[in-house]
């Protein structure tokens, strides 16, 4: 053979070269080849052949013994005994002399390209069988980093021909149907970039838990990327709104999430790497500029573009030069198996006591014994159908990871080896919870639950919950917009599969609730609030030397978030309307909000936003919400004015908006006002004077209009939004409305629940209606049945949905058995 057959330098090799030099090798050769145009770099090296390894097996007379080992497993031998034999035998077997020329001389020249006589290399494994749709599974064989000079370079080759033949690597063949002795390795041999000195990650090309195609997720810790893809971190998180990149002067990142970032991989002094502390001050510093993260995002949509499928991407950062590269590119296999118009949407029906939290691998929920192992040795006593508890996971645990009814994590993120398996498998995980092995207890009954965002929640006992299948595909078209009801920015991907015509409610208190946590007038007066309460507000902002900026940023990307799960399509965000007894619950809230005998009738919504006690508070709303549209580029957010008295308090309001920058009418603004006053009926044309639109409350609506306490249990009989007072205000609005131009909708789960009110909305003349993911397809087909009927000019009752609507909706979301109640 010529040393041409046997190593081939990355520019020379592509994605048609998978038989050549596997499919990692193959992938590196393609992006050098193929798009340093878009800016994409990869470090130089080089690829030892499958045809070097074939050629070794036959020098080596290898190929006897090794069968001879494998087909003793199948007379029960013990696979750590029967891998070890075969590893054993490779590792004293030496290269072929044509291949230790090949290598020696490949490695000189890349000497040559880098300035170094003996260049540090990263050596990595390259199965001609790794990384196809068909073999999902990464990671089956060794990578060695920190290589240096001639002899340790032909050793680690050697090393990486033994490591076809791991447990974990003969496991996945046997289970995958590959025949062992016809899955050759290539072996790369890649330029070491300096990232023990920076940084390095993962990175997709889509939401790797959702699907949703529209993002870029990356992941990165300070030092080596192994600790990331390994798990044994927990990294910072940005996402970015890939319609968005190219366009100038915007930052479309809608995301950005600071790990712990507790340990890093750097270089070992006598070879290999070693695992050291990260300093407090360090940790909290993001390990990408925005700058980085664009820059990272843009190649992954080139390299996605470039194979016309997802794609999942490590990149390294050089601590030395500042430069960025890709060391890895391979196809997303989880996801792109997924049917597209089927969702499966799963509830809790009952709560229990919270023992463990994390980041949500998934959107299942599942309920069972734990088994908490400290180690692969332990797991011998693992139970089939068990919640495995461990601190982090490592391909040798994927034997057990397959039976198991769900997995929870110490450490790791989203792209940690237990995320990944964990998709893969269909099997939900918590990732990342700081502490389960010493809270969950061996044989303990809990659930795991996924189904709640993008944090996951283990509770005690088993929790009765439910399972429901649906289907998108034949889904009608109607003239009433369907949109939905959104409020948590990490469920928000989720849903991206629904056709809806938008968000017609987005609840900024929501998000201010769950992810900012702070209320901003404590984050504005800070040193007027007691010791206790600024340390817990001090250690939530670290990191932020203008606490208010906090804020801002975590406000802002959390409508970020939902925004772009439906762009370009209209997402109304409603600016906050938390009670004076709600905000006072925030940390640091009681030093700012009054004690009201009725806070529902209190001071809530527009008339804070120009007092003085709240005015800088909104300020803050304010420059979050000019951060989504002006600066993420998020245009398609609307804002609303919720419990808005009078026309006067509007002109108030507006123009404090104003001075905060948003004015109505400039680069398209629009502002909504809630219409749930019975103000805001009778002075509907006032009101549209200054407002673009209309969004009904109806629950305070039938609150206000009927003097009916909405939460009082003594006058339920006598809430009903069907009340003539009621319906005969819609349609007084929506007439008043369109006759000036303006639309109207209403959100709240009446139409869901009531097929009979849908129809009235539509006769109404309502033009959206706002409903909560889990009831979209059964409000959508009550809207078709009542806009056919009305186009058949029928007029009577619509008590039920039409047949066909029936049928469609028993199709779409019949509910299953949970396993919580199957085990009762």
């Amino acid at each position: 053979m010529t040393q041409s057959d046997l190593v081939a330098r990355f520019h020379e090799i592509g994605r048609g070269d998978v038989a050549l030099v596997g499919g990692k090798n193959a992938g590196l050769g393609e992006m050098t080849r193929e798009l340093a145009g878009a800016g994409v770099r990869v470090p130089e090296g080089f690829a030892v052949t499958a045809a070097a390894y074939r050629l070794f097996v036959a020098s080596g007379d290898l190929r006897a013994p090794i069968a001879a080992q494998l087909a003793r497993l199948r007379h029960g031998a013990p696979l750590p005994e029967a891998g070890a034999a075969v590893r054993a035998r490779i590792l004293e077997t030496e290269l072929p002399h044509e291949v230790v020329v090949a290598v020696r001389a490949a490695y000189h020249e890349l000497g040559g390209i880098t300035g170094e006589r003996d260049p540090v290399v990263a050596v990595r494994s390259s199965a001609t069988a790794e990384d196809l749709p068909e073999a999902s599974f990464a990671g089956q064989q060794e990578s060695f980093l920190n290589v240096t000079g001639e002899r340790a370079l032909l050793d680690a080759c050697r090393r990486c021909y033994a490591s076809l033949f791991t447990d974990r690597a003969i496991s996945y063949r046997e289970d995958h149907g590959f025949d062992h002795l016809s899955v050759a390795l290539s072996i790369g041999v890649q330029r070491m970039v300096r990232a023990d000195l920076g940084a390095a990650g993962v990175m997709f090309s889509l939401d790797t838990e959702t699907g949703f195609p529209r993002t870029v997720v990356v992941n990165g810790a300070w030092g080596l990327g192994e600790s990331v893809v390994g798990g044994r971190v927990d990294p910072d998180e940005y996402v970015v709104f890939k319609p968005l990149l190219d366009r100038p002067g915007l930052t479309p990142i809608v995301s950005a999430t600071r790990g712990g970032k507790e340990i890093k991989v750097v270089y070992d002094a006598a070879g290999g790497t070693r695992t050291v502390p990260v300093l407090p001050a360090e940790r909290d510093v993001p390990v990408l500029a925005d700058e980085e993260i664009l820059r990272l995002a843009r190649w992954a949509v080139a390299v996605e573009e470039h194979y016309g499928t997802p794609m999942d991407m490590e990149w390294a950062k050089d601590g030395r030069t500042g430069e960025i590269f890709l060391v890895q590119a391979r196809p997303e296999t989880v996801q792109a198996r997924r049917e597209a118009s089927l969702l499966h949407a799963y509830r809790l029906r009952e709560r229990g006591e919270r023992l463990a939290e994390g980041l949500a691998v998934g959107d299942a929920i599942a309920a069972a014994p734990v088994c908490n192992l400290a180690s692969t040795a332990d797991i011998g006593r693992f139970v089939d159908g068990a919640v495995l508890v461990t601190r982090v996971t490592d391909p040798d645990w994927e034997p057990i990871m397959k039976r198991a009814a769900a997995i929870v994590t110490d450490h790791g993120g989203r792209t940690s080896h237990a995320a990944i398996v964990s998709r893969e498998l269909g099997v939900p995980a918590i990732i990342g919870t700081g502490g389960a092995t010493r809270t969950l207890r061996d044989g303990d009954p809990v659930t795991v639950s996924c189904a709640e965002g993008d944090r996951g929640y283990v509770y005690r006992g088993l929790l009765d919950y439910e399972e429901r299948e649906m289907d998108v595909a034949s889904l009608p078209r109607t003239r009433t917009a369907v949109m939905l009801n959104l409020a948590n920015p990490a469920a928000a991907f989720r849903w991206w599969r629904l056709p809806a015509d938008g968000v017609g409610l987005a609840r900024m208190e929501f998000v201010i609730n769950n992810h900012v946590r702070v209320h901003p007038m404590a984050l504005v007066h800070f040193d007027r609030l007691d010791r206790e309460v600024r340390t817990e507000i001090a250690a939530l902002t670290r990191g932020h030397p203008d606490r208010t900026e906090y804020f801002v940023e975590r406000l802002a990307h959390g409508i970020a978030r939902i925004a772009a799960s439906r762009w370009p399509d209209p997402v109304i965000v409603r600016m906050s309307d938390f009670k004076t007894n709600e905000y006072a619950r925030l940390i640091g809230g009681r030093e700012f909000e009054p004690a009201e005998e009725n806070p529902m009738i209190g001071w809530r919504g527009a008339s804070r936003y120009y007092t003085e006690g709240y005015r800088a508070g909104f300020a803050l709303e304010c420059r979050a919400m000019r951060r989504v549209r002006d600066t993420i580029g998020l245009a398609n957010v609307i804002l609303m004015i919720p419990f808005c008295r009078t026309p006067a308090e509007a002109d108030r309001v507006l123009a404090v908006m104003e001075e905060e920058g948003l004015v109505r009418g400039r680069d398209g603004l629009q502002v909504y006002v809630m219409a749930e006053i019975p103000s805001n009926i009778v002075l509907a044309r006032e009101f549209a004077a200054r407002f673009d639109g209309f969004s009904i409350g109806s629950n305070d609506l039938t609150q206000l209009t009927l003097g009916v306490d909405r939460d009082s249990t003594a006058l339920a009989h006598l809430f009903d939004e069907r009340d003539p007072a009621v319906t005969r205000s819609v349609e007084s609005l929506i007439a008043a409305a369109h006759e000036t131009g303006r639309k109207v909708g209403l959100c709240g789960q009446r139409p869901s629940d009531d097929p009979a009110f849908a129809r009235f909305l539509v006769e109404a003349g309502i033009d959206s209606i706002s409903v909560t993911p889990d009831s979209f397809l059964v409000v959508k087909e009550n809207v078709a049945a009542a806009e056919r009927a009305l186009a058949r000019g029928k007029a009577g009752p619509a008590e039920e949905p039409a047949p066909e609507a029936r049928a469609a909706g028993s199709r779409q979301a019949r509910p299953r058995l949970s396993r919580a109640r199957r085990a009762r």
